[in-house]
């Protein structure tokens, strides 16, 4: 595929190339048309010329005199020919330039009657030629009626219009290549952001440096911008995975410590299955906590917003179906059009377990609140979540404690008590942060924050 600058360079050509064709037509036309004029002018002052010479003798007729005022009629070869043909009989007269010349002249004009033709002779010889028609008197005497006529060779006419088009043709040619040369110049120059950012991608792609370095035009730095973003969330999420990998290598040494021990140890079997119980049920807890660590997506660029009151009533039906017994009254107050720039699983992940909570520890009355709140980015708006019950809960010293990957408030209540923990690692992740206050029926109230976009560190403007 042709590149973009080759591209507009052939486009750009077609159109000079059009352009320059049909002004050196246009002017060509122009030019010829009157330079024709110019020579039927001539001949026609020629003919005037012969008209003012010629005199009537005693007897009536026309006469020429020997000299003329244009020499050239009285030299042969010259170019220049003159005709005076009578209307009635055979008289004519020719110039001396005529001397070896046949010229086919109009003859029989009326007065004032002229034509105007380009003809051919037979050796290829071409002529101009020029008639115009005479009555010598004041009345239309049909005895003094002349067709006067003058033919001049095209030789030096069609050379110096050979020489025009050279010009012409030399000159838009020239102006053309000059025009070309100073488009590709600018097409280079104007395209040259684009082909820093391929050789800069190339880099990144080579593990040469991290994200798009350059300084980039206003066209090009939303693009710019957009890509160093992608790549930082790329980056994010790779250090992400592999902390949580790391993370969960560490945390299931000691349960399997503790499994080898008991093994190794000969535990009678009540107790060994005892221990692998507690373990295993360690071990799954720590697997789905870190597994949802690594599963958060965190803001995404060039993501379709979620909304909000959608997720949340998915989440609301869902539960009700699993706590019918405790007839819990859920209620949603937030608008339909508040949205989440994220990704839809971290929200679903986010409200989901702060209303099962909710519904945990409540004793029948559970609200979901979500609004928006100007952010200081001027245009963004940073989005505020609110759940609360009517249960008991948790006191201020207990906060630190429940926040806590395992922990739970009442150990009768059925959970693995990663719940809180889940979310306020989704909330760190997008740059919020996460509160336990009390709600006005005197239950937990969980306040969630989430601003507009996260700051990414060491990212670099485009």
């Amino acid at each position: 595929m042709l590149s973009l600058n080759l591209r507009v360079l052939v486009a750009a050509s077609a159109v000079l190339s059009s352009f320059f064709g049909l002004a050196g037509v246009t002017l060509d036309r122009i030019y010829r048309t009157s330079a024709e004029q110019a020579l039927e002018e001539t001949l026609q002052g020629h003919i005037y010329a012969l008209i003012a010479a010629a005199g009537i003798d005693s007897a009536g007729k026309l006469f020429m005199p020997d000299k003329f005022p244009d020499a050239r009629f009285s030299n042969p070869g010259s170019g220049l020919f003159a005709e005076v043909d009578s209307n009635v009989d055979d008289w004519r007269w020719r110039s001396a330039s005529m001397d070896d010349v046949d010229i086919p002249f109009a003859v029989s004009l009326g007065r004032t009657e002229h034509r105007s033709e380009k003809i051919q002779l037979a050796g290829g010889r071409q002529l101009y030629v020029y008639s115009y028609g005479v009555v010598w008197s004041d009345s239309n005497d049909p005895n003094q009626a002349y067709t006067f006529s003058v033919a001049q060779d095209l030789q030096g006419f069609n050379a110096q219009l050979s020489a025009f088009r050279r010009s012409l043709w030399g000159s838009l040619g020239g102006v053309a290549l000059l025009l070309l040369a100073v488009q590709g110049t600018i097409l280079r120059w104007g395209l040259s952001p684009l082909k820093n950012a391929t050789n800069e991608l190339a880099a990144i792609e080579a593990g040469k440096q991290p994200r798009l370095q350059g300084t980039y035009p206003p066209e090009l730095s939303g693009l710019t911008s957009n890509i160093n973003t992608l790549l930082s969330q790329q980056q994010e999420h790779l250090e992400r995975y592999r902390r949580t990998l790391g993370d969960l290598a560490h945390s299931l040494k000691t349960p399997l410590a503790v499994l080898q021990n008991a093994v190794e140890n000969h535990q009678p079997s009540d107790n060994l299955m005892a221990i692998v119980r507690e373990q295993v049920e360690r071990m799954n807890q720590i697997t789905g906590y870190q597994l949802q660590r690594a599963a958060t997506s965190g803001w995404t660029a060039l993501v379709a917003p979620v909304a909000v009151r959608e997720i949340a009533q998915k989440v609301l039906n869902g539960l009700q179906k699993v706590y019918a017994d405790k007839q819990v009254v859920a209620t949603l107050d937030m608008e339909s059009h508040i949205e989440f720039p994220g990704d839809e699983g971290d929200l679903m992940e986010i409200i989901g377990n702060l209303v099962d909570n909710a519904f945990k520890w409540s004793k029948r009355r559970v609200c979901v609140l979500a609004e928006t709140k100007p952010a200081p980015q001027e245009g963004q708006w940073d989005l505020f979540l609110r759940v609360e019950d009517d249960g008991p809960g948790i006191p201020s010293e207990m906060v630190r404690y429940v926040m806590q990957r395992g922990r739970r408030a009442e150990s009768d209540i059925a959970g693995h008590g990663i719940g809180l923990s889940i979310v306020r690692d989704i909330v760190q992740v997008y740059g919020g942060t996460l509160e336990i206050g009390v709600s006005k029926w005197g239950g937990a109230a969980v306040n969630v924050w989430l601003p507009a976009h996260s700051h990414v560190p060491g990212e670099a403007g485009g």
